[in-house]
């Protein structure tokens, strides 16, 4: 995973092994690695991975275990929350986690509206590269591209001047994203993948909104985004 701006390094860590896990690169109660193996394999200061391993923890997503044959393990799977069509893995708050997505919904025009007012070249590029990744997420499947969304939708929300709007978006999303586990459907393969590719034209038509400025655009976009809402 590429370092994103305003992250550390151990905030960059965790992130990369935080989508294996998700992708389920390691099942749960496996291990991921000790602290020597990850330092090892990710070239980072011994003190920079101890933090991305607490980070890990604090999320829900890897327990650590101490001892001899101790280290980080990858968490059982917990209790589930349907959101539309899809169903998200959690480790805790069910019911906590489906209240903070609808906090979101209810932002997401505001917050989005902002962002075609305010966006700079800056803001343009960067949700450009995050939307290139999305797309190329969306080929791996659900858990991946739903990652690649909050991504997107983090940076989107950063452009907003409402401070008060963008902060309670960005609360929800992260509160959501460190009580994920994984995604997933009961669709058949074939309508998974029409599911992912329509939400990718609905991405795409959103940023394209954005990046010209027009509200009225985005709106629409907005629109058909939550008639299909599952992040």
């Amino acid at each position: 995973m590429s370092s994103v701006a305003g992250l550390t390094r151990a905030n960059v860590l965790a992130s990369e092994i935080e989508q294996q896990i998700l992708a389920r690169e390691f099942k749960p109660g496996e291990l991921i690695g000790t602290i020597d193996s990850l330092r090892a394999r990710s070239g980072f200061a011994r003190s920079t991975v101890a933090e991305a391993i607490r980070l890990l923890a604090d999320r829900g997503l890897a327990e650590i275990r101490p001892g001899r044959g101790g280290g980080l393990f990858a968490t059982a799977a917990g209790p589930m929350v349907r959101i539309r069509h899809t169903l998200l893995t959690v480790t805790d708050a069910p019911a906590s986690v489906a209240e903070a997505v609808a906090v979101r919904e209810a932002l997401e025009v505001l917050i989005d509206t902002d962002a075609a007012e305010h966006r700079t070249t800056t803001d343009v590029t960067d949700i450009k590269r995050l939307l290139a990744r999305l797309t190329a997420a969306a080929a791996k499947g659900r858990t991946p591209f739903l990652l690649a969304n909050w991504d997107l939708h983090e940076r989107i929300a950063q452009i907003s001047p409402n401070q008060t709007a963008s902060a309670l978006y960005l609360s929800m999303t992260r509160f959501v994203r460190e009580h994920a586990v994984a995604a997933t459907t009961d669709d058949d393969p074939a309508a998974a993948a029409s599911w992912l590719r329509i939400r990718v034209e609905i991405h795409t038509e959103l940023v394209d909104a954005i990046i010209e400025g027009d509200t009225k655009r985005v709106k629409r976009a907005v629109d058909k985004h939550a008639g299909l809402l599952t992040e």
